[in-house]
């Protein structure tokens, strides 16, 4: 076996479990993000699937034993053409595969040598890796100046780029009036921002294609695919999330969208899917953005034990109550139980908290401000996982909650 077979394969076998391994995808997700605000910007999901991309690039680079230039790089050139349709700057898309570049060089130093590679097999195989993401890097940016070279030459991305300067803060000047008619878009009219959780370029031009019947103009916005849309949406995808604002004046797009991307989140983190009116999230959303006041709420709860399941299941009880407009009828059929089931929850967690969570006991229990204090501090308790990823699926008792 030559060296440069061994050194392959001895590295080869480290990015095998750096690839398998969520706490490293996380860790590189987590240093592109940090490095890059516009790559922060874009969904986890796709900064996820970056990293993986450069890993498993990487992986069947050593596996081979090829020469870097020998390799398809195709996946990276795919990579760099997406960030250029998502708007993303070659300055930001280069500061994100940087700092996920150097990341990934030192986790895989801290396991070789955890693994016993030796330092001379491990320097000469740094060598070879560092070489190898010189090249990747080079056909990610390749893809990137092919794929923006291509879109500049449509009126597509003249409306995409347009949409853009409508939606987000800091994104040049607003259009001027000529801009927004040659687009097809009214001065002075009404329209209903929206946002999807579709990332995928491809996915967002065959999504465009349907919205595209309701008037309006529609593109990827900060990864997604987002749009002005003259008539609001009904039915129309019922297998992706779709947020929908009421109409309103183009001048204030710009604050509109924000709201809609929270509220994207939020119903993602439920399992919503279908169209959802933003009013529907309106609740949600505005207490997401007081994210200290519901640390606080969270800490009176401090009887509980996030890894009690018991307890989560108290936590989910009451919630469902409070949302069923404290009957325990409602609120028994929504979880498939006896009333009396959700009555004994419902003392069991006044004993572990010290307050009351139904009618009795309480000074004033029907108060609107009194219910949403309750319901607030629940959320924030239940949906606070400290020993996980912020970003993980909420689980199946999580998920009956929002329902």
């Amino acid at each position: 076996m030559s060296a440069t077979h061994d050194r392959g394969r001895l590295l080869g076998q480290v990015l095998r479990g750096m690839a398998t391994d969520r706490g490293v995808v996380e860790e590189l997700v987590r240093a592109a993000r940090g490095q890059s605000p516009e790559v922060a910007r874009l969904p986890e999901a796709e900064n996820r699937r970056h990293v993986e991309v450069l890993l498993a690039t990487g992986l069947d680079f050593f596996e081979r034993s090829e020469e870097p230039e020998a390799q398809d790089f195709g996946a990276a050139q795919a990579l760099g053409a997406d960030r250029a349709a998502q708007g993303i700057s070659i300055d930001g898309l280069l500061r994100g595969v940087q700092a996920a570049r150097t990341a990934a060089m030192n986790v895989a130093i801290a396991r070789s040598r955890a693994a016993g590679v030796p330092d001379e097999v491990l320097l000469e195989g740094l060598v070879d890796l560092d070489r190898y993401t010189g090249v990747l890097e080079r056909h990610v940016i390749n893809g990137y100046h092919t794929a923006e070279l291509e879109l500049s030459r449509t009126n597509r991305d003249a409306n995409t780029h347009l949409l853009r300067r409508l939606l987000v803060h800091g994104d040049d000047t607003p259009p001027e009036p000529a801009e927004l008619r040659r687009a097809g878009l009214a001065p002075d009219g009404r329209y209903h921002c929206l946002v999807s959780d579709v990332t995928l370029p491809g996915e967002a031009r065959a999504l465009e294609q349907r919205l595209l019947g309701f008037g309006g103009v529609y593109g990827l916005v900060e990864g997604r695919l987002a749009g002005l849309s003259a008539r609001p949406p009904a039915d129309l995808a019922p297998d992706v999330l779709l947020v929908v604002a009421p109409a309103t004046g183009l001048a204030v797009m710009r604050d509109v969208h924000p709201l809609c991307v929270a509220a994207l989140r939020i119903a993602g983190r439920a399992g919503l899917r279908g169209v959802r009116d933003l009013t529907d999230l309106a609740g949600e959303v505005a207490l997401a953005a007081q994210p200290v006041l519901a640390d606080l709420l969270r800490g009176t709860l401090a009887g509980l034990d996030h890894d009690d399941d018991f307890h989560r299941e108290l936590v989910c009880t009451a919630l469902v109550y409070l949302d069923r407009g404290q009957r325990l009828g409602h609120a028994a059929a929504a979880l498939h139980v006896h009333p009396n089931t959700v009555r004994y929850r419902l003392d069991r967690l006044a004993e572990l908290t010290g307050a009351p969570w139904d009618d009795s006991g309480a000074d004033d229990p029907s108060t609107v401000l009194g219910t949403l204090r309750h319901w607030w501090a629940l959320r924030a308790w239940l949906d606070h996982r400290p020993s996980q990823p912020s970003d993980l699926l909420v689980s199946p008792l999580t998920r009956k909650c929002w329902h």
